[in-house]
């Protein structure tokens, strides 16, 4: 390495003006004519992202989950350690082989699965549905009973947009069912959406848009009477609710100790805490687990297999999720999903306080989603709460906008134990301004991701 190159009092170009990260690009490629330093390159960095939202600061109810400052640097640290290692080959990188399979063995107790079940680390919850997916999908297509070359998936309006990614990726077709009024999955509704090239059906635990459980059993016991696969998605609810059903929350059956779960996807990167992206997909056996992997030699390198779909995989994400899950550890998750639990239930009560607003449903976890009341003169909405979500971002929150109905979604976790009065002081001084001049007031409604 050019020793030069990492010297910080090295000045190659002029400093960076905030808000213009790419001012300073010298040659045809893009590249500067000459290497940063270490210090200025790491500099531009934080100039880079010095917009971005304060999720530390326990003011971001989406997108980041921080157990706070120890558990995360922890994380940070196991990642750069593993980095540069390559999960594709775990035979060159034991490490990885053992990290992963202790990862996978805490993650099959807390879905309540036997010893039967197997599973893979995946990069995220829309890998691990996408995968879900694709094997249900391979596993019909071979069925020599039943073989299905139409295959379609019946799933609640309520479940994740990543379906509808799987559904064009691998060609099955998506039928949505509307929610019952309480906005949990209608099971009965689901069975008449079925027919005989039905693969899956699929359940959530707790669905994001309002932060309720679905009817796990119902929707399973369809699942199992059409001879097709359940998938529940607990990606946000894997990690939290077996310590909230310790807590005395009162829950719906939802895991593998339900007949005719086939698999469940959870992700760490959320109430795990781990760094991105860290997730599991889980299979109640080794059989249906089986059809999710891709192997070939039909090139001229050799014999290759996949488990999702990346074929490189840095250790980071690995590492970072074995380490963080051992810290933290049984007492510690515990701790941290009471906490995130009681904000959740002193935010929801602050909500129901204002007659403007409406919680869409209770919680029966960490999520909750609410909207503006329905004004009794006119039947139509009390304020414009797109608007409370412009003031709210402007005084430095940020929250997730989503709609039908047009509402505002938490995602609460321990970080936000410590900033919870401070929102809910803001959400009411918004909706005051919101309120008191609606015609001039009208609110972006923003979008869950972005095409960028």
């Amino acid at each position: 390495m050019n020793a030069a190159r990492n010297d910080p009092s090295r000045d190659t170009t002029r400093p960076l003006a905030p808000g213009q990260p790419s001012a300073v690009q010298d040659s045809a490629t893009g590249l500067p004519q000459r290497g940063w330093s270490v210090a200025d390159t790491l500099q531009r960095l934080e100039t880079l992202r010095s917009d971005d939202v304060r999720w530390k600061d326990g003011r971001v109810f989406s997108l980041a989950y921080y157990a706070g400052p120890e558990a995360h640097q922890l994380a940070t640290e196991a990642y750069r350690r593993f980095s540069g290692e390559n999960a594709l080959n775990m035979e060159a990188f034991p490490s990885l082989r053992i990290m992963q399979n202790e990862v996978l063995a805490i993650v099959a107790g807390w879905l309540g699965a036997s010893a039967t079940a197997r599973g893979f680390f995946s990069s995220g919850g829309t890998e691990s549905i996408l995968m879900a997916v694709k094997a249900a999908r391979d596993q019909f297509r071979h069925d020599e009973s039943r073989p299905v070359t139409r295959p379609n998936v019946v799933l609640p309006t309520s479940a994740h947009a990543a379906f509808e990614k799987a559904g064009a990726y691998f060609d099955v077709e998506m039928r949505r069912v509307p929610v019952r009024g309480d906005w949990r999955a209608d099971a009965t509704a689901m069975a008449a959406a079925a027919d005989d090239d039905t693969i899956m059906f699929v359940a959530s635990a707790p669905q994001y848009p309002q932060g309720v459980v679905d009817p796990v059993a119902e929707v399973a016991a369809v699942a199992a009477a059409c001879g097709a696969n359940c998938h529940v998605d607990a990606c946000m609810g894997g990690v939290t609710l077996p310590y909230l059903a310790r807590l005395g929350v009162e829950l719906p059956e939802w895991n593998f100790a339900v007949n005719g779960v086939t698999s469940m996807s959870v992700d760490l990167h959320k109430f795990g805490y781990a760094a991105k992206g860290a997730s599991v997909i889980m299979y109640r056996d080794a059989k249906l687990r089986s059809f999710q992997g891709f192997i070939t030699d039909n090139w001229l390198g050799g014999m290759y297999g996949s488990s999702g779909v990346l074929g490189t995989k840095s250790g980071g994400p690995i590492a970072a999720a074995w380490a963080v899950l051992h810290h933290l550890g049984d007492d510690g998750y515990l701790a941290l999903a009471r906490s995130a639990r009681d904000t959740t239930l002193r935010l929801a009560a602050a909500i129901t306080s204002d007659p403007r607003l409406v919680l869409r449903a209770q919680p029966d976890a960490t999520l909750l989603s609410f909207g503006a009341a329905t004004d009794p003169r006119t039947g139509n909405p009390a304020l414009d709460i797109f608007a409370v979500a412009d003031l709210l971002r402007a005084r430095g929150w940020y929250v997730d906008r989503q709609s039908p109905p047009p509402s505002l979604h938490l995602t609460v976790n321990a970080v936000h134990a410590g900033t919870a009065e401070a929102f809910i002081a803001d959400l009411h001084t918004a909706v005051e301004e919101v309120a008191a001049r609606p015609a001039a007031r009208s609110g972006d409604a923003g979008a869950y991701g972005t095409l960028e």
